[in-house]
């Protein structure tokens, strides 16, 4: 087997859970997750002996993934409503903090698509606002903006997530 080949599918092995979380959050629907993971992992295929080994591969899969979701959203007229399920790609529906991931689903559900792409990569990606500009093809002061925003309005839809998270000491 080609080495290029070996090395692509180790990554994937690699990083096809964050990928598939990533895409969870950024669709709100398991099976559009789903295909907007493979479309994500198709074209990184068809780049991967030409990507720039100085900057890791998983950068250009997120630079991918979020522009795949924004063109998705750009090219619906009427978009159908999009409702996060308690099925997660990786967690399923059971654990111990079942409880407060719903409440998580629920308002995030409450946030624009735009919104959520900024919020899962600033804080579930951990990227800095200019990586996260970069990635979403848009400006650090819309990034500051957007993050802003929604975060004003999961404060408001849902205290309890920051009451736990300062219970927690998780709260920045």
């Amino acid at each position: 087997m080609n080495t290029g080949v070996e090395e692509f599918e180790s990554w994937v092995r690699a990083r096809q859970a964050a990928l598939a979380r990533s895409a969870y959050l950024l669709t709100g629907d398991l099976h559009l997750a789903e295909d907007l993971l493979q479309e994500t992992l198709a074209r990184v295929a068809a780049r991967w002996h030409r990507l720039d080994r100085s900057r890791p591969p998983s950068a250009y899969a997120s630079t991918v993934m979020h522009r795949l979701a924004i063109d998705a959203w750009r090219r619906r007229r009427v978009r159908p409503a999009e409702v996060l399920s308690d099925q997660h790609p990786e967690l399923g529906g059971h654990g111990a903090d079942v409880e407060r991931r719903l409440v998580l689903r629920d308002a995030l559900a409450r946030l624009t698509p735009k919104q959520r792409a900024v919020l899962s990569l600033r804080f579930y990606e951990d990227l800095t606002e200019v990586q996260t500009a970069d990635v979403l093809g848009i400006s650090v002061s819309t990034v500051k903006t957007t993050a802003r925003d929604a975060l004003t309005r999961l404060r408001a839809v849902a205290p309890d997530l920051l009451a736990d998270a300062i219970e927690d000491g998780s709260a920045r």
